[in-house]
């Protein structure tokens, strides 16, 4: 189990992290989130021990994290980390020499994962021979290629298309399925939504949201109506309790403050025409996460 206990962080007098606390179980796909400049970045140098928190602990498995532990995780940072002149093999022995992997081991793990992205045929081309999207793969690569325990992934689909996702999410549900801890950080908060059942949100470095997706959502009460037929926009405006209307293609949404309001929109829906869907859902985790740090940055 990753534990992140308390831990604060300054340069000099400028506060990043302010009394952080999150556990990561083995099998879990957790959610660290925020806008840039958060405290995510720093975070995620903290766990991997390559800088010190002021206060607080950082242990996986009940270890402080050092040189040792390290070789047990895998990160893919947002910016582009790859060394441009190597070939795909030398990047990959380079790296998982510093997992403390030996050559034949690193070598076979890197065929089968060539083979898995459908990119065998790059295996002695170099780096700055392949597209951003092949880079991104060879980057994911790298970073699993020693199996970790611990798997930090910092925007993990930077520059795939559609296709290219779906692949990188079926590797990562299978990590998890196998027991690997997992922190997933992205600003396209539906990718969040697909994988994380437990997340924290960070501004200014300190935690604004933080448990369980289905709590989260539970707690923030606003719902939101979808309708499809020809209903009195204007009757349904003036119904306290919506606070706002927004076209869509095929539909209308309608927000509501809670649950309580749901039955009056009904009534002026069920008066109207070619009415063919009435569905209650919950907010969307963007729709929250933009809530609740405009909040905060407005306070």
């Amino acid at each position: 189990m990753l534990k992140v206990e308390h831990v604060t962080k300054y340069y000099d007098d400028f506060l990043a992290v302010d009394d952080l606390s999150f556990e990561v179980k083995p099998g879990e796909i957790f959610g660290l989130l925020g806008v840039n400049g958060a405290g995510k970045t720093t975070t995620f140098r903290m766990i991997m021990g390559l800088i010190d928190a002021n206060s607080g602990s950082i242990t996986l498995d009940g270890k402080k994290i050092g040189y040792d532990v390290t070789d047990k995780i895998g990160f893919l940072t947002e910016e582009r980390s790859l060394l441009t002149k190597m070939t795909v093999k030398e990047q990959c022995l380079f790296y998982g020499n510093l997992k403390g992997m030996d050559n034949e081991t690193i070598l076979a793990r890197l065929d089968e994962l060539l083979k898995r992205f459908e990119i065998t045929e790059y295996k002695d081309k170099k780096i700055k021979e392949l597209s951003k999207g092949n880079q991104q793969k060879i980057q994911f690569i790298t970073a699993i290629l020693n199996n970790p325990k611990l798997l930090i992934l910092d925007e993990p689909f930077s520059g795939l298309d559609p296709f290219n996702v779906e692949l990188f999410k079926k590797i990562i549900i299978e990590m998890s399925e196998k027991g690997s801890m997992i922190i997933f950080s992205s600003h396209r908060m539906e990718h969040v939504e697909l994988f994380c059942k437990k997340l924290v949100i960070l501004v200014k470095g300190k935690t604004v949201i933080s448990g369980y997706l289905s709590d989260i959502k539970e707690k923030y009460r606003k719902k939101n109506i979808l309708i499809k037929g020809d209903v009195d926009i204007d009757k349904i405006k003036q119904i306290d309790g919506v606070i706002s209307i927004e076209k869509r293609a095929t539909e209308l949404e309608v927000k509501i403050k809670d649950m309580s309001v749901a039955d009056d929109v009904f009534k002026v829906v069920s008066k109207g025409k070619n009415i063919s869907k009435f569905e209650i859902v919950e907010p969307s985790l963007n729709e929250i996460f933009i809530s609740k740090v405009g909040e905060t940055y407005e306070k």
